[in-house]
């Protein structure tokens, strides 16, 4: 006797790849901001076919969304201390490459797809925006003679801008 497993859909690549990649170019500028808003995202929808059974899922609980938007006003405000590493450096880098992953494989899984694909997607699409990101800054820095925390602010309203584009609410 055979035994089938149920399969679930998989979404065409773009509606996989692009999203991931958006959400894990948040992340490379704010580590914790790319799972922030895909977990809000999931949070208000049900739970996606691919994300059952998966540890991914939760990401979809609402209780891990509300936790994670507390981290990234952490972050926010942390971001523009003197004493923060730049973003670059090993352990900066590391956690950003695995939210990023996060992010990537919890996005592929619940569109039908492959965690691990998934995971490389976001993992190496955090780790280029978080140089891309960081050199942006401190050139515009250099170049404006803005304060570098002034950037940053301003850097922040474009993370949370694009989060809530990637992460609309449910039609009610």
């Amino acid at each position: 006797m055979t035994t089938h497993k149920a399969s679930v859909p998989a979404a065409p690549r773009a509606a996989k790849f692009w999203p991931a990649l958006g959400f894990a170019a948040l992340t490379g500028s704010r580590a914790t901001s790319g799972p922030t808003f895909l977990s809000s995202y999931l949070s208000q929808r049900a739970l996606a076919p691919g994300l059952a059974g998966s540890p991914l899922r939760l990401l979809a609980k609402p209780g891990v969304a509300n936790l994670l938007k507390v981290l990234t006003a952490g972050e926010l405000v942390g971001d523009k201390l003197p004493n923060t590493p730049d973003r670059i450096v090993p352990q900066q880098l590391t956690t950003r490459a695995a939210s990023g992953a996060l992010v990537g494989a919890t996005w592929y899984k619940a569109q039908g797809g492959s965690a691990l694909t998934g995971a490389l997607v976001g993992g190496l699409g955090a780790v280029a925006a978080t140089f891309l990101t960081f050199y942006l800054r401190k050139g515009i820095s250099q170049q404006t003679g803005l304060d570098i925390a002034t950037v940053g602010a301003g850097e922040d309203a474009l993370v949370m801008a694009g989060g809530v584009a990637l992460s609309p609410r449910p039609k009610q």
